[in-house]
């Protein structure tokens, strides 16, 4: 069972004043995922990373599920937690996806992602679990279970993304993300509208013509007006100082789609190529030798969903 990462860039009514709440934007990952492998037990055993977690989740789908928790849990690796890639969804999915294929359930991804309680605000985890890519997702109605996907799109194999990580701090999670969100001002009507025209009108249609310019420029800007609407809850437009120097910096490069994946710490930017983005890394980790609070990664997207298989 793979189940890879995600950079969220950006909601896009975080009031819902257009008449649906959030809706977002995100790219699943390559080389980071969480990878686990089930098999039957005498009773529930969880090893490898995050094992309390993991073994609380597992619990509680198998409860849900009213199936046996007799299993081995292996979790190999595992998305680092509350950094901004989507740790506890791609864990629960995973988890709920691993036991839905052992016990064959024939359950769909959404039917996971309810059982799981996911996609109460974003539905960028369930859309890269279950397609890859980028997709965007149509935010929370009245009546939505999980939030729809409305489009999805493959990113260009060549383009690559640098990841500026603060090892000090995790983003907001849990319930300090709830309080956060009841803290925050009223969204512009306005800016909703222009996000929503931004994205449907440049970034996907950049995407479709491999323009990382184009795509670069609208992330940007939708990572400014939602960066600027947490700024109060956050402490900033980036939850990190050390980060938003380092990605002030790439932007001077000429690296694009500047922003904080969700709540952060975690910075990123796109770059056209793994041979910039190597160069980058490189200039970076020259640049902070002395700042013991940043690492640095490059990344590329990933194409395709999920791997679930029974053995």
């Amino acid at each position: 069972m793979i189940a890879p990462a995600r950079l969220h860039m950006g909601f896009i009514d975080m009031s819902g004043a257009l008449g649906r709440h959030f809706g977002s934007i995100g790219v699943a990952l390559n080389e980071i995922s969480t990878r686990l492998t089930l098999q039957q037990a005498g009773q529930l055993t969880v090893t490898g990373c995050v094992v309390e977690r993991a073994k609380i989740c597992t619990q509680q789908l198998c409860q849900a599920l009213g199936v046996s928790d007799g299993l081995a849990l292996h979790i190999e690796t595992a998305i680092p937690e509350h950094v901004g890639l989507g740790s506890g969804t791609q864990l629960a999915l995973a988890i709920g996806s691993a036991l839905n294929a052992f016990y064959d359930l024939g359950l769909s991804v959404r039917e996971v992602a309810r059982l799981a309680d996911r996609g109460r605000r974003s539905g960028i985890g369930i859309g890269v679990f279950e397609q890859g890519g980028l997709v965007v997702d149509g935010g929370r109605g009245e009546h939505t279970v999980t939030p729809p996907m409305i489009a999805h799109m493959a990113v260009p194999e060549q383009w690559r993304f640098v990841l500026a990580f603060d090892r000090r701090g995790q983003g907001l999670h849990g319930k300090q993300e709830v309080s956060a969100f009841k803290a925050l001002p009223p969204f512009p009507q306005a800016q909703a509208e222009k996000l929503c025209y931004l994205l449907l009108m440049q970034a996907l249609p950049a995407i479709a013509e491999q323009d990382i310019q184009r795509f670069g420029e609208v992330i940007t800007q939708l990572q400014t007006a939602v960066g600027e609407h947490f700024a109060s809850v956050q402490g900033g437009v980036f939850t990190s100082q050390d980060v938003a120097d380092a990605m002030h910096w790439l932007q001077q490069q000429g690296a694009v789609a500047i922003g904080q994946t969700s709540w952060g710490p975690t910075g990123f930017c796109a770059v056209d190529g793994p041979e910039r983005a190597e160069q980058l890394l490189e200039a970076l980790n020259a640049r902070y030798q002395n700042n013991p609070n940043l690492t640095f990664r490059v990344v590329s997207a990933r194409n395709s969903r999920a791997n679930v298989w029974v053995s």
